[in-house]
């Protein structure tokens, strides 16, 4: 279960419905904490049942090692993190169109 921690995942659920987050933290086996800088600081993350949830197989390496190795996560990475793997995202679907 800890391989989890510093996955991207996607909320298909609630208000924030379609955002991209960070799993930091688990909370229980139906539960992840999850957050992304923005909508969720790192000091407030949210709970969020795992079947709302759409887990992506890639990993914030930094992030995933941070907090493996109880170091203090700022906004900012995670921020950095996000806006990086949507970059590459977007990329990779402009690199298929063309």
């Amino acid at each position: 279960m800890d391989s989890v921690i510093g996955r991207f995942v996607w909320s298909k659920a609630g208000r924030d419905k379609d955002r991209l987050f960070i799993i930091v933290d688990i909370a229980d086996d139906a539960h992840v904490l999850i957050a992304d800088g923005d909508l969720r600081p790192a000091g407030k993350p949210k709970k969020k049942k795992l079947k709302h949830l759409r887990i992506t197989n890639r990993t914030a390496e930094e992030i995933s090692q941070a907090i493996l190795n109880r170091k203090k996560i700022t906004d900012d990475d995670l921020r950095k993190a996000v806006q990086a793997y949507l970059k590459e995202l977007s990329a990779d679907s402009a690199s298929e169109e063309g």
